[in-house]
């Protein structure tokens, strides 16, 4: 098990995900060994009508169980999409890295990540 060289790699595929945010801490994405993987979007939307949510998200990297709060309690107004992470600030997990979201209210905020899973 060793981080791919993504100089001379052998596959390049895209991924996309998506689902309900709850109020327990799930991870959303665990990059399997041997394998980079090029964060290009995450997307959080508010479905809720009226009322304001929050997420939460975490990483933890380097083999590590503990995990950082990297968007802590982000407020969301209804109806609205938060990029997280976009264009303008990429984001490369190691192999065994995982992001972790949460919300405060159950079935009113929703997610979409993208990007390129990366193996020589």
């Amino acid at each position: 098990m060793a981080t791919p060289n993504i100089v001379s790699v052998a596959t390049i595929n895209g991924f996309a995900i998506s689902g309900a945010v709850t109020t327990s801490d799930t991870d959303i994405i665990t990059v399997p060994s041997d394998y980079v993987y090029k964060l290009n979007t995450l997307m959080i939307s508010n479905i809720d009508g009226t009322n304001t949510a929050t997420v939460s998200i975490k990483i933890t990297t380097d083999n590590a169980s503990t995990f950082y709060e990297i968007g802590p309690a982000i407020p969301i107004p209804a109806r609205t999409v938060l990029t997280f992470i976009g264009k303008d600030n990429i984001l490369y997990l190691d192999e065994t890295d995982r992001i972790r979201i949460s919300a405060s209210a159950n079935s009113d905020l929703v997610y979409v990540a993208s990007g390129e899973k990366i193996t020589d």
